[in-house]
């Protein structure tokens, strides 16, 4: 008997492709495969083929069957395939109501400190972002803050056991204010500058109602030259109005920092009483936002500027206490708690 393995071959292949269901692939299977299929019944026919007929058949039987077998297989992938994505389909009730998605919003503080340096840009000023490890140099000395001062105490500042690549010896840290981003800003370019400096600071502070190991400040400063204090003044209450409305009232009092010769703290009116007195501004009237002062002239020695050539007033605040005072919260530790019942609110 002959057998015409290319026909066999294209007929089993068309079969095969026109099956839609896992039984009548299964029949299929049988029919060509199968103990008493079209496969068996060539190999038994070997035996009655000439000795030269019978390589040459057993080969091309081999390779039908191995054809076939992997079509079959190809095949019901293919429908098992279709059967899941059918049942997905099925089970997806398109009546359900969706799954609402939950936008989230800028934190407090990140409000806070972008509308506090949007008053500041409307002004004229630039906003800078300094570095959170710092120099020593930095930190402490070209802001005139000397060796035996107490914030320079390891019991009051981060240090890092790295050693500052630009001062062998000393180790850097990270910074306890904003202001070192003062002294980069002035050796990188000459006046006029106006810029204001958010970030975070470190201080090991025991956490409690109102401090943190961590938290935000901005600083602000002002170089050219012929700068007074008057304009220090104009500046700041211009600064509070807009962030705390135009009633506000404004005091400054006598202050020292080491880093702005003459210094001073500022004090709003409390929004809340008026001035009157309430549980918020301790029964004073009077709410504290602020230090504040004029340049140091060792500080324009420190980052190389010709002496007498300018002044500068110089500013900085936190973030949490201008939140704080604004909307009415008394504990800072609720900021960093995550709470939504919190967040939300703003």
């Amino acid at each position: 008997m002959s057998w015409n393995f290319e026909e066999i071959r294209q007929k089993a292949l068309q079969e095969i492709f026109a099956i839609t269901e896992a039984n009548e692939l299964e029949s299929l299977r049988v029919k060509y495969l199968g103990r008493k299929g079209l496969i068996a019944q060539i190999f038994s026919s070997l035996t009655s083929l000439s000795d030269d007929q019978r390589p040459l058949v057993g080969k091309n039987t081999n390779e039908l069957r191995n054809e076939i077998t992997q079509f079959i297989e190809e095949k019901k992938k293919e429908i098992q395939q279709l059967k899941e994505k059918g049942d997905a389909q099925e089970s997806l009730d398109i009546t359900i109501p969706g799954v609402a998605v939950e936008l989230g919003h800028q934190h407090i503080l990140i409000q806070t400190m972008d509308e506090i340096c949007g008053i500041f840009e409307n002004l004229g000023f630039a906003v800078y972002e300094g570095p959170e490890i710092e120099t020593e140099f930095n930190n402490f000395t070209a802001l005139n803050i000397p060796v035996d001062h107490p914030s320079r105490d390891a019991f009051d500042t981060f240090y890092l056991k790295v050693e500052d690549p630009t001062n062998k010896g000393r180790y850097l840290l990270l910074r306890s204010h904003t202001s070192p981003s003062q002294i980069r800003i002035m050796q990188e370019f000459t006046p006029p500058l106006a810029v204001v400096v958010p970030g975070k600071v470190y201080r090991p502070d025991a956490v409690d109602a109102s401090h943190s190991f961590m938290f935000h400040q901005i600083e602000g400063l002002l170089v050219d030259q012929g700068i007074k204090f008057s304009d220090l003044k104009g500046l700041l209450s211009i600064f509070c109005k807009r962030l705390f409305g135009e009633n506000i009232k404004m005091r400054f009092r006598p202050h020292f920092f080491p880093f702005t010769e003459p210094s001073a703290e500022v004090d709003i009116s409390c929004y809340i009483c008026e001035g009157k007195g309430c549980s918020v501004c301790g029964r004073k009237g009077w709410l504290e936002i602020m230090g504040c002062g004029m340049v140091h002239p060792k500080v324009f020695q420190h980052v190389g500027y010709p002496k007498g050539k300018y002044t500068g007033l110089a500013f900085g605040m936190g973030v949490e206490r201008m939140a704080m005072l604004k909307y009415g919260i008394n504990d800072i530790r609720i900021f960093f708690e995550n709470d939504l019942r919190f967040l939300r609110q703003f």
